[in-house]
């Protein structure tokens, strides 16, 4: 998925963040990341310093569950069927142009991180 899906959809020189999942550890996986996205990953096992899983850099937190509750819970919810086709609508209303929008956002969250040495903190 994300090398045939995610990785032609990234801007030029996007910086990737990998959780620490056991899978995604596999030797195939930190290779592929360290041939895609060269000194420009994070995660374990990754060259970059900075710590996986913050939520000031991870995209899933920082804005996408956010988007989706956000739009599904705007119109009341029915039933769990009505809820599963919410949140697959959602999913799906998320273009590349948002895409890209949290990319820029990731670089400057990045940048912060890198001009306060990780320090400590509070992105809104």
């Amino acid at each position: 998925m994300l090398q045939l899906y995610a990785v032609p959809q990234f801007p030029e020189g996007v910086i990737f963040q990998q959780d620490g999942s056991p899978p995604h550890y596999g030797n195939i996986v930190r290779e592929f990341l360290d041939t895609t996205f060269p000194q420009r990953w994070i995660g374990r096992g990754a060259v970059m310093a900075l710590p996986p899983r913050s939520p000031d850099i991870t995209s899933l937190d920082f804005y996408l569950w956010g988007y989706v509750k956000q739009h599904v819970y705007s119109e009341r919810i029915n039933d769990i069927n009505h809820l599963k086709q919410r949140i697959t609508d959602v999913i799906h209303s998320v273009t590349p142009d948002v895409l890209t929008r949290v990319c820029e956002e990731l670089d400057y969250r990045l940048d912060v991180c890198r001009a306060t040495n990780g320090a400590h903190i509070e992105l809104r």
